[in-house]
């Protein structure tokens, strides 16, 4: 209203300016005021078609009998725009000024639905509040999910027999108007036609896809794309069609065409990332999964989707492992072992750390290397993880003796002289002869008989305290046997004595003086 005042005193010539203020005045329903700026305007322009016509539809509303209530008002609530706000498919109209008036006069008076059915996006409000309302109506599906989630719906039941048809036509029975473009410019007029166009073409494309003639489909979505440029969803539905053929090229091409015009026409970030996921989705069918990888990070960046999240994250460890195996090379390998030689002769124990490693992962399967490593790092003082290098080197070969005895040395050096002696065991009961672990077994023999009597009492305790807090020396305590056989010590040594002959019995109690748990005389 004020925009047609300004535009009239601005320029008391122009027609459209009293149109303008007509129309607005006849949808407020003052249909008087409305008519006298009809006549105003009709005294400056009397052949003006569109004052003409204007007037007209005034005198008939003000002249009309009281109309009837509409069935389908109570859709048309308090709470439309924020439903219109929410949904994808209807939130960018809003930017638009003429559908906001709409909306609002609907409000108003339902009665101008009627009036407004020829606008594509009143009409997508329409089909929204029904689909909410449970009536049936649903958006545009993706052509490639509506093919995917066809299949599994159940069938329809049969459709129950048609009603005798009433002499009264239902509410929606009624004939489509013509919109009223005498305020449009040819282009505004082309344009509309063309986007109405465009639709026919979409459903048309989304009918032969549905019945498998993707060259069919990709001809009518063309079609659509021609007649209106600004609409990615018909780029979108032409890649899911590639994509289904296994046109990965074409599909990406399509993919990334549909995301610029999305983004120049400000499309919902729900359709732009949907877009972009099934790129990186035609990537990773190539091969290329860094790419694709790269392409579903920048659609969760327009919409977070949970799915696409763990589409990512099996991408991600998908080619965290192919990485892996594609780094491997035993010839590389071993040139990275030797480089690991040559820095542990030097005494330069870090720079062998790093070529160790390197070699490992060139050749995980390779036991001596890991061995190699775990001798590196005893150097740098990190025990725990020259242990675990060595105990994967024990489970890459089981009967690799060297790697038993480095096993026995660590555990010396950790003061778990019980383990050591189990390992120097292990790898004699593989060679007899290996000097390595009969030297060994001798001096943690030795530290366990003549330890304790160099020890202060503290360094008991606190050897003592270490040994319990081994899993296995607190399994071997809570043995009722042992602890029977401990109490027999002091109380009946001839019968501790005689359960001592038993082997297993007194390996466990061995354990139990190595670990410094038990103390001996």
């Amino acid at each position: 209203m004020k925009d047609a005042e300004s535009c009239i005193g601005l320029n008391p010539g122009f027609a459209k300016g009293y149109s303008r203020k007509g129309a607005a005045l006849h949808a407020l329903k003052r249909y008087n005021d409305s008519i006298a700026v009809y006549e105003e305007g009709l005294k400056a322009f009397p052949e003006d078609k569109g004052l003409k016509s204007g007037l007209a539809e005034v005198k008939r509303d003000r002249d009309a009998p009281p109309p009837r209530a509409n069935p389908m008002g109570s859709l048309f609530g308090p709470d439309l725009m924020a439903k219109i706000a929410m949904d994808p498919k209807t939130r960018g109209h809003l930017k638009d000024e003429d559908f906001v008036s709409k909306i609002q006069l609907l409000q108003r008076d339902p009665n101008q639905l009627q009036n407004m059915m020829g606008d594509p996006r009143i009409m997508d409000v329409f089909q929204m509040i029904l689909g909410g309302a449970g009536m049936g109506f649903g958006g545009d599906q993706d052509e490639e999910e509506k093919s995917n989630t066809s299949a599994a719906a159940p069938p329809a039941p049969p459709a129950p027999p048609a009603a005798a048809k009433t002499e009264q036509a239902s509410p929606m029975e009624v004939e489509e108007p013509e919109e009223d473009v005498s305020d449009m410019t040819p282009e505004e007029i082309k344009i509309q036609d063309d986007k109405k166009a465009s639709v026919v073409a979409k459903t048309r494309g989304n009918e032969l896809y549905k019945k498998k003639d993707f060259e069919g489909a990709i001809a009518a979505y063309d079609e659509a794309i021609a007649l209106d440029g600004t609409n990615m969803t018909f780029l979108s539905n032409k890649a899911a069609v590639y994509f289904t053929q296994k046109m990965y090229d074409e599909c990406i091409e399509a993919c990334n065409a549909a995301v610029e015009v999305g983004k120049e026409n400000y499309a919902p970030f729900e359709d732009r990332a949907k877009a972009l996921t099934r790129c990186g989705k035609a990537y990773h069918k190539k091969g290329d999964t860094a790419q694709a990888i790269a392409t579903l990070k920048s659609a969760q960046l327009e919409h977070f989707d949970k799915a696409t999240q763990r589409l990512l994250k099996n991408m991600e460890l998908e080619k965290k492992k192919a990485d892996a195996i594609a780094y491997q090379s035993d010839e590389l390998a071993e040139e990275a072992k030797q480089r690991g030689n040559d820095h542990f002769r030097n005494k330069k124990w870090g720079d062998a750390v790093l070529e160790y490693e390197d070699a490992v992962k060139r050749a995980p399967k390779n036991a001596a290397i890991r061995n190699n490593l775990s001798a590196a790092l005893c150097k740098v003082m990190d025990f725990n993880g020259a242990k675990r290098a060595i105990e994967v080197a024990l489970d890459l070969d089981p009967k690799y003796t060297k790697a038993w005895a480095r096993k026995g040395d660590i555990e010396v050096l950790m003061k778990e002289n019980h383990k050591a002696m189990d390992s120097y065991k292990k790898g004699l009961a593989i060679d007899p002869n290996n000097a390595a672990c009969k030297e060994g077994l001798r001096k943690v023999a030795n530290m366990v008989n003549m330890g304790s009597a160099n020890m202060t009492e503290e360094e008991r305790k606190e050897r003592a305290e270490h040994g319990m807090a081994d899993p296995e020396i607190q399994g071997i305590l809570s043995d009722p046997v042992i602890r029977q056989i401990l109490q027999d010590f002091n109380d009946n040594p001839d019968s501790a004595q005689a359960a001592m002959r038993n082997p297993t019995v007194r390996a466990k109690i061995e354990k139990l003086i190595a670990a410094g748990v038990l103390q001996t005389a």
